[in-house]
């Protein structure tokens, strides 16, 4: 499977991008339909974000990006996969900022914790 955070062309422009424009904020935005698959996208981002940082390879002193936060789409279409939710935050210490749920920009909603946990408790 070919995926951006496995293009190391691609990731290191995002890398140089981000490191010349010095975002407040660096979000991941990954489909909660592919269950752990997204936690495996998220993981592999996030360390080439780190590691193709400019500087990052001489230890130079630039500062390793990570992302800040993970924006989930098709949020509403998931049952049993909401723990990959879970798993995401997990592994990178970012929280989920917004899940989508519909096709428009008034469907990003904050994450409902009450409910993700409840139907983790089904």
């Amino acid at each position: 499977m070919c995926c951006m955070q496995d293009n190391e062309p691609l990731m290191r422009a995002l890398s140089n991008l981000i490191s010349l424009n010095q975002p407040e904020l660096v979000l991941f935005v990954g489909e909660a339909l592919v269950g752990n698959d997204a936690v495996d996208q998220l993981v592999k981002f996030n360390r080439s974000l780190a590691d193709l940082a400019p500087g990052a390879a001489a230890g130079g002193p630039a500062k390793r990006q990570v992302i800040d936060g993970i924006v989930l789409t098709k949020f509403d279409t998931i049952d049993d996969k909401v723990g990959a939710a879970l798993s995401m935050v997990y592994a990178s210490g970012a929280p989920v900022m917004f899940v989508g749920c519909g096709q428009t920009y008034v469907d990003l909603k904050k994450l409902n914790v009450r409910s993700v946990v409840n139907s983790l408790l089904k």
